[in-house]
This record gives C-alpha cells, structure tokens and sequence, in this order.
C-alpha cells in the first residue's frame, strides 16, 4: 500500500518492512535474529526452520524493491552472537546495500562485529524531514519512524470472533512498524481519533477503519 507522508511516497509491504520510494531506502525493524536458536537451546519448542524464514523474507523484499540502503530499526538481533550471526553475516556478503543498525534494547552484541562486516551502527538516523529510532520518539518539525512495540490490532467480527494481526500504526508525526521477525508476538495498540491503521492480512496491506 502506497501512502503520502510530508510529501514523499512510502509503501508498507506485508512482510512489515516499509519503502521510501524516492530514496530507494527499505525500513525494517525487530527481526530478533538468533531468538529461535536462543529458545531452543533453552528447550523451548520452535521449528528449526523458522530461522531460515527471517533471511527468505528479508531476501524477498529487496528482491522486491531493490533498494539502495537498509535501516533496520533496532533489535535485529535478539540477545548475543549465536550460530545465527554466521548466517547473518554469510546473507550480508550476498547484499550490497549500505546498512544501517539503529541499535534497540535487544542489540547488545559489540559494535565492532558490525563494522567488521561493514553495518554502521546509531543511536539515531536524520535524513531530511525524518528520523529514524528504535524507541517512539517526538521531535519537533520531524516524522519519526520507530519499531520496539511490535504493534499489533484486534479485528472483530458481528459475532464473538477476534482476530490479531500486525499492523503499521501511523501517529500525526510517527509511524510504528510492526515486528519483522518470527515469533516476535504482538502488543496490542488502542488507536485514537487521529490514528491510522494499516493491518497485515496474508499478503495485503490493508487500512483499517479507526472507529472498529
């Protein structure tokens, strides 16, 4: 879906990544990479190949989209190096995108294994009348996109039926992407009067009345 902020052209994709159409950017957050291995080493049970999703799906969308740059919006790893951070940085030699990390409170791995397979790592990014953050945050004169809440909206139908699903969760000046990664979970948001929602339903996008 194709939406108009401060003039420019964004397009939220079903995977829950978001295109700046104009500077060819694809905005990510919360993959968590290495949580599936972290729970199963812990003996929690989640399939093996939920970890090779993450990569599929980040693979697909700059397929997609071919972007010149990636911003992940913090916590794109979800605790210290595992065997998953072999597997990043193998997917990462594939990819010649400039990247960047804006780190979260799950990024606790050393900066400098990121420099060394050439991710920039901030606190924060600006580029023009945006900024990019892990956390929500307000600034004056300037949209903020963030991820960390992992939003989510419940659906509900005539019925006693409900329904999660993820979602984009656009404030007057700040855009909140939904989890990227698997197994991430939802927060449920309660969308005011000058809220936007977009739910991720399968493979669409789709704008959900602000009232339901």
């Amino acid at each position: 879906m194709k939406i108009q902020i401060k003039d420019e052209t964004f397009i939220l994709h079903p995977s829950g990544a978001v295109f700046w159409e104009s500077k060819k950017i694809i905005i990510i957050s919360d993959v968590h990479l290495g949580k599936v291995t972290h729970f199963r080493k812990y003996g929690i049970a989640i399939p093996q190949n939920a970890i090779s999703e993450n990569f599929r799906k980040i693979t697909d969308v700059l397929d997609y989209f071919e972007p010149e740059k990636i911003i992940f919006l913090g916590d794109l790893f979800h605790s210290s190096k595992n065997a998953e951070w072999d597997l990043f940085e193998k997917w990462l030699s594939n990819h010649n995108q400039e990247t960047y990390l804006i780190t979260g409170n799950h990024d606790i791995i050393d900066e400098k294994h990121y420099k060394s397979i050439s991710v920039i790592v901030i606190e924060m990014l600006e580029i023009e009348d945006f900024f990019f953050t892990h956390h929500p945050t307000e600034k004056d004169n300037l949209f903020n996109f963030s991820g960390h809440i992992h939003p989510g909206i419940i659906l509900r139908g005539l019925g006693l039926q409900s329904l999660k699903l993820r979602c984009f969760f656009q404030k007057p000046n700040q855009m909140i992407l939904p989890a990227f990664g698997e197994f991430t979970g939802k927060f449920i948001l309660k969308p005011k009067s000058d809220h936007h929602i977009f739910a991720i339903a399968g493979n669409e996008v789709i704008m959900i009345n602000k009232n339901n």
